[in-house]
């Protein structure tokens, strides 16, 4: 605005100059009526110009203010946007760190029940003394065995016929025939005649199996003879 005044003033004062030197006579000669009106209409140019050059001024420096304020609309936006952007982007790494903490708390929900499932249920029966030499599913085989009527000399012929059979392990599976547990009962839901734990319980396999051979064969020992001449009992 300085530059603005410094101009209205020089034009200003080239006018009060120029009024002067006609007031004065600066201007001599034959003709001063016409050396009036050309002083006058020059004066009127140089005003008109210097008028102009003070709208135009005015007008490019009003384009500047306005291009300034728009640059610094466009900026705020720029940073109302990235803002935003990475408010969403921390809102979704949230939700999916949430959603891996749901997904990793149910799958260890689900593995504890698998692993209570597959434990088997402890035996709680008595155990005779000359089953004592044995441990974990031979042990309950041979107190089981004896509660079921056959003597103690019965046992090897079980005990070979099972860990040929198993292993005596309680989750064994035939891939090829799907018999199950110790005994390898096919199909091994067969077991549920005795109770719903079939799967989980060698208690429950071994009652099954024992009265399969007392069925069957009659005895233990018959039952390991016939699997060993013909591979199967």
């Amino acid at each position: 605005m300085s530059r603005l005044w410094s101009r209205l003033g020089a034009r200003t004062a080239a006018v009060a100059l120029l009024s002067v030197g006609v007031a004065g006579g600066f201007y001599l000669g034959e003709d001063r009526e016409t050396q009036q009106q050309g002083l006058t209409a020059q004066v009127s140019l140089e005003v008109d110009q210097a008028d102009f050059a003070y709208q135009r001024e005015r007008q490019a420096s009003h384009q500047v203010q306005l291009a300034e304020q728009r640059a610094a609309e466009y900026q705020a936006k720029l940073r109302a946007a990235q803002a935003a952007k990475e408010a969403a982007e921390r809102a979704r790494k949230a939700e999916a760190a949430a959603a891996s903490r749901k997904r990793d708390r149910e799958a260890a929900a689900r593995e504890a029940a698998r692993a209570a499932a597959a434990k088997p249920k402890p035996y709680d029966g008595p155990i005779p003394s000359s089953c004592a030499e044995f441990s974990g599913s031979r042990e309950i085989g041979c107190a089981l065995m004896i509660k079921a009527g056959f003597g103690i000399e019965e046992f090897p012929c079980l005990d070979k016929l099972w860990t040929k059979e198993s292993g005596w392990n309680y989750k064994a599976r035939n891939s090829s025939s799907g018999a199950y547990g110790i005994p390898q009962a096919l199909p091994g839901s067969k077991m549920g005649s005795v109770a719903d734990d079939w799967e989980t319980n060698p208690a429950t396999q071994i009652k099954w199996g024992l009265g399969y051979i007392e069925g069957r064969y009659g005895s233990p020992c018959d039952a390991w003879a016939h699997s060993q001449s013909s591979g199967w009992y």
